[in-house]
């Protein structure tokens, strides 16, 4: 199953039960109101106060259940979101570096005096301005050397697609089995019966 997928179940299991636990809280109260207004009925509405009582817990301990595995769904979409978000930052800063090497090596070679492609000294000039000034005038100065000619350093590349994070986190799938799918109708007939 999909991470997505199950917290999405389970998150409307707990709403379920959420819902069920109001409904049957008020019901106890109305018991209890009614134990105290009526000496003469109060074993009946004792017995019905403690049948919703514990049907009540069956609803809290099975929402408690149900919230818990989605905190740890949560903890598994958030490993995935990240891993993918870690991934295209490393792809960034790989890149940048390679930039960085690039521009450096751009200004090495205007400094020496040689001919560099007019994209690459747009590149530098753009990148640090005084960087440029400064690499063309030491250029200048070692004009009157021998002079090379050199390529572009950036070339044609492709732009990477990346995942995107939500969807990756989504449609992972869960490790470790969630809880069973109990009906809210379920579990309050279970807690309703007496034990044996």
């Amino acid at each position: 199953m999909k991470i997505g997928e199950a917290q999405q179940i389970y998150r409307e299991q707990v709403r379920e039960y959420r819902e069920q636990k109001l409904i049957v809280s008020r019901k106890l109260e109305e018991a209890r109101k009614r134990m105290e207004a009526s000496p003469k009925d109060q074993e009946k509405y004792a017995s019905e106060a403690a049948t919703l009582e514990l049907t009540l817990d069956a609803l809290d301990e099975k929402q408690t259940e149900y919230q818990e595995y989605l905190d740890k769904l949560a903890d598994q979409y958030c490993a995935h979101w990240n891993a993918t978000v870690a991934e295209q930052q490393g792809d960034a800063a790989k890149e940048y570096a390679a930039d960085m090497g690039k521009l450096m090596e751009v200004a090495r070679r205007i400094m020496k005096g040689a001919i560099v492609p007019a994209a690459d000294e747009k590149k530098l000039m753009e990148f640090d301005n005084d960087l440029y000034q400064t690499a063309k005038s030491i250029g200048a100065m070692a004009r009157r050397q021998k002079r090379e000619k050199y390529d572009s350093l950036w070339k044609e590349k492709e732009e990477k697609e990346y995942d995107d994070p939500q969807e990756v986190a989504e449609n992972a799938e869960v490790s470790g089995q969630g809880p069973d799918i109990a009906e809210t109708v379920e579990t309050m007939a279970m807690a309703a019966q007496p034990e044996e």
